[in-house]
C-alpha cells in the first residue's frame, strides 16, 4: 500500500483534471474548469455491461452529495465493446432506464493510444491503477484537480469504501 501512496505523492502533474475539456453527450464542450472546487467521480460506463445496474447506485450517489459538492461524471464507453454506438441512444437509455441526469459526456474512448487526454493524463499521473480494466471503473478526483483515489468495477458506488472516500474530501 505504501508504494501506492509514495506514487501520489511524488506525481509530477503538469496539468490538473480542470485544465480539461471533454464533449458532453448533448454535443456541448464540458470545460471541467468549471467543476473546480469540487470532488468529481469519473466513471466509464457502458450500456451492455454486467455492471450497468451500477448506473442506479451512481445516481443515488449524485442525489446524496452535490449539494456538498459532489460531481459524478459519466463516460459512456465502447472502449470494451459494450456500448451502444450514438450518444443519442445511450442517453435515451440511461434516462428512461436509470433516470440519470448527473452529467455524461459523448462515447469515448478510456483505454490505449486512442483514450481520451483525460484518461492519457490519468495514468501518466497516478499510473496502472488509473486505467479502466473494464466498464464501471471509477476515478476520484480532489478538490485540487489531482487524483485522490481509484476503484475497480466491482466496487459499487454506493459502497463505504467509496462514501467514506468522497465524504473524507468533501
Amino acid at each position: 500500500m505504501g508504494f501506492f501512496s509514495k506514487d501520489k505523492v511524488i506525481a509530477n502533474y503538469e496539468k490538473i483534471f480542470f485544465d480539461f475539456k471533454i464533449k458532453s453527450i448533448s454535443g456541448e464542450q464540458i470545460d471541467l474548469k468549471d467543476y473546480k472546487n469540487k470532488v468529481v467521480l469519473v466513471v466509464n460506463t457502458a450500456s451492455y455491461c454486467g455492471f450497468t445496474n451500477q448506473y442506479n447506485d451512481l445516481q443515488s450517489l449524485w442525489e446524496k452529495y452535490k449539494s456538498d459538492g459532489l460531481i459524478v461524471l459519466g463516460v459512456p464507453s465502447n472502449s470494451f465493446n459494450q456500448e451502444k454506438k450514438e450518444d443519442s441512444s445511450v442517453k435515451e437509455f440511461c434516462e428512461v432506464n436509470f433516470n440519470i441526469n448527473f452529467p455524461m459526456t459523448s462515447i469515448t474512448e478510456v483505454k490505449g493510444e486512442n483514450s481520451h487526454e483525460l484518461f492519457k493524463w490519468a495514468e501518466k499521473n497516478y499510473g496502472k491503477a488509473a486505467v479502466p480494466k473494464w466498464n464501471f471503473h471509477k476515478i476520484l478526483i480532489n478538490k485540487e484537480g489531482k487524483i485522490e483515489d481509484t476503484f475497480a468495477s466491482f466496487t459499487k458506488p454506493m459502497s463505504k469504501k467509496i462514501t467514506k472516500a468522497i465524504e473524507g474530501i468533501l
